[in-house]
């Protein structure tokens, strides 16, 4: 007879696909609101944050204050171990799929059965009260959602991935490591954990690593990259680590949190990352394994690697049941 679980998954992906198709034929995809609108009504399970326990340090007035409310929250998921490894991924509301494929591939939090690890998936609140629904629903399913309400965007990255630094800071201050990930990236675990964090080893404190960039910003207004002058007048940017995938350890969670209420707000969200690095006096760590671009398959290519980006869920299955069908075999 199926579990409670099995059935509760099989309605949700039933209801996400009558959801998907009813939106797509109905109403037109909303356009960039930026984290200027109004803030969002609560219809769905809120939870009140109380923002002097963690960060009553600061005395000055914030600049970016983060005064958004969590809407759907996990605040006991570190209670019962402290775990070695938090991931926080960035996704969308239709990105179901995705999440799925996570779930069932490297994202599983029983991969290590000596070590724990946490899925987070990130999210802001949709202008669509249908999709923030079925949100909630997979939610009390899979408990691995977290949202604010702030109005999910590209523009709104940065308030995302400081979403996550914030819950870090505030649920799970105790984790070793912590991961920034997106939704489309497919993650060499093995590589991750045993080759860069090395558990046996003693962890590492203000570390940051991924693909990192030395670049400028773009000026052209048609570009997808483009930074107006009056918001960031600089010629260089601060050498930054790419938005598709960078580990840090967890102390610097709170560290970035706390900087960034106290830094202008930049869209960019790895560049402004990399911004409240700077600040902080802490230089990102170049790493080979984080590839930010597209890898044709292959499985010692694969091997070598820790990210590689513009995955598809079908491909995530597809080159997870292949590596760990064949760890016998060697390159």
């Amino acid at each position: 007879m199926p579990s409670k679980v099995s059935c509760l998954y099989v309605l949700t992906v039933v209801c996400w696909a009558s959801a998907l198709w009813y939106l797509s034929i109905s109403r037109p995809t909303s356009s960039y609101v930026s984290q200027l609108s109004v803030p969002a009504h609560k219809t769905v399970k809120a939870v009140k944050s109380n923002s002097t326990t963690t960060f009553s340090n600061i005395r000055t007035r914030p600049l970016n204050p983060h005064a958004f409310d969590f809407i759907i929250n996990e605040p006991k998921k570190c209670e019962i171990n402290v775990p070695f490894l938090v991931i926080l991924i960035t996704t969308t509301h239709k990105e179901f799929d995705a999440r799925q494929a996570i779930r069932e591939t490297w994202g599983d939090e029983s991969t290590f059965s000596d070590l724990s690890i946490i899925t987070l998936f990130l999210l802001g609140r949709s202008t669509d009260a249908v999709l923030n629904q079925m949100v909630e629903q997979e939610s009390e399913i899979f408990h691995d959602i977290i949202v604010e309400d702030f109005i999910d965007s590209y523009h709104n990255l940065t308030l995302k991935t400081l979403m996550g630094m914030r819950w870090v800071a505030t649920f799970c201050n105790q984790a070793k490591y912590v991961m920034k990930t997106d939704s489309d990236i497919f993650v060499n675990m093995d590589n991750l954990v045993y080759k860069l964090l090395k558990p046996a080893t003693k962890p590492r404190r203000r570390y940051f690593t991924g693909y990192v960039i030395n670049g400028g910003p773009i000026r052209d207004m048609r570009s997808k990259w483009y930074m107006p002058r009056d918001l960031y007048p600089e010629s260089k940017y601060p050498p930054f680590c790419s938005g598709t995938g960078y580990v840090f350890s967890a102390d610097v969670a709170e560290l970035i949190y706390k900087t960034s209420l106290h830094t202008r707000l930049l869209h960019l969200e790895d560049v402004y990352v990399g911004v409240c690095l700077r600040k902080l006096g802490i230089h990102p760590y170049q790493n080979s394994g984080f590839n930010h671009w597209k890898m044709a398959y292959s499985l010692c290519r694969y091997r070598r690697v820790i990210t590689v980006h513009q995955i598809s869920p079908e491909e995530m299955h597809r080159i997870w049941n292949d590596m760990t069908s064949k760890k016998h075999l060697k390159c």
